[in-house]
């Protein structure tokens, strides 16, 4: 798997991901962004927009609805109950996509950095809406679907992050 033979291209109007290989849309999937809207600024809680690359893959072969907090397993998986029991958690789940900015000033390096600011591709309870935002800057996906996006691109894979709707 060549990360050059892929394009992840996310649309904040259509709450949509795209999976491009060679150049041939190969997924297409409502997905949900922030809440809070478009923006790069550190502690905002909106989508940055611009290019990014898959810094890292984190969850290799957890099962669906693993939790992590901090990157990191803990050991739970997700229900209702745990929810419930955790209202103020905002629940990343199955696998994450890492993403780090591409472009200096915009959406890398100070205040603006994407990967200090831990903007992830993402799963998420299969109750949380899709095709509408609702995240907390993220890129929210059901989780069968991030399994599925994590298992075909390689890191270093380009993301572009857009306001408008795709072109057909």
């Amino acid at each position: 798997m060549q990360a050059e033979n892929f394009l992840i291209r996310v649309s904040i109007d259509e709450q949509r991901l795209l999976l491009l290989e060679s150049g041939r849309v190969v997924m297409d999937v409502a997905v949900s962004t922030a809440a809070n809207g478009p923006g790069e600024v550190m502690h905002s809680e909106c989508t940055p927009r611009g290019r990014h690359r898959i810094r890292a893959k984190i969850g290799a072969g957890a099962a669906p609805n693993t939790v992590f907090v901090g990157r990191r397993d803990t050991g739970e998986v997700y229900t209702p109950e745990l929810r419930q029991q955790y209202p103020e958690r905002d629940w990343m789940l199955t696998r994450i996509l890492w993403l780090c900015g591409m472009e200096p000033g915009h959406n890398r390096f100070g205040a603006r950095d994407s990967m200090r600011r831990y903007i992830y591709i993402h799963g998420c309870p299969e109750e949380d809406p899709m095709g509408i935002p609702s995240s907390h800057g993220c890129v929210k996906m059901r989780n069968a679907k991030v399994i599925e996006l994590f298992d075909r691109v390689p890191a270093g894979t380009e993301v572009l992050i857009q306001e408008a709707a795709f072109e057909d």
